[in-house]
C-alpha cells in the first residue's frame, strides 16, 4: 500500500442493470453498441445477470497479444 493510494479519491462506479434495472456498483460491460455519430453506448449487468447475458467471446478476443 502507499500513501497515494490511501489518500486519493475512491472511483465509484455504477450502472444501470440492462435486465433488472436496478442500479449496481460492480457492473459488468455485456456489449457495446456502435454509433453513426459520436461516441458509442455500452451496456452493462449486474453481477446477478452478467451469466446469462454475456453471449461468449468476441471475434479477436481470444488471440494471443503480439
Amino acid at each position: 500500500m502507499t500513501r497515494d493510494w490511501l489518500t486519493a479519491d475512491p472511483v465509484i462506479t455504477m450502472a444501470l442493470c440492462v435486465r433488472c434495472k436496478t442500479v449496481t456498483y460492480a457492473p459488468i460491460p455485456i456489449r457495446y453498441i456502435q454509433s453513426t455519430s459520436g461516441p458509442g453506448t455500452t451496456l452493462y449487468a449486474c453481477p446477478a445477470h452478467a451469466v446469462a447475458l454475456i453471449t461468449g467471446p468476441v471475434p479477436g478476443e481470444l488471440e494471443p497479444d503480439m
